[in-house]
């Protein structure tokens, strides 16, 4: 009884909600093209994409271990 009441007051309360949504206004300055792919700052279509991704990852990694590296083995004045 008390599951048959929950699911019902669920639904109620889902058709209730009345989601909507706006067609896109391109010509606004306000808003961007929207879809995959067109959030994101870099072209991953790109030719050269895998070899830039894996060096800054690389960087990115190994930098922090070279410095920490280099000033334990880096003779003090």
């Amino acid at each position: 009884m008390l599951a048959r009441a929950t699911t019902t007051a669920a639904r109620q309360l889902v058709a209730r909600r009345a989601f909507t949504t706006t067609r896109a206004r391109l010509s606004s300055p306000y808003h961007y093209p929207e879809g995959p792919l067109s959030n994101i700052p870099f072209n991953p279509r790109k030719k050269g994409f895998g070899i830039a991704y894996w060096t800054f990852m690389a960087t990115g990694f190994g930098l922090p271990f070279g410095i920490s590296v280099w000033q334990t083995y880096h003779p003090a004045k």
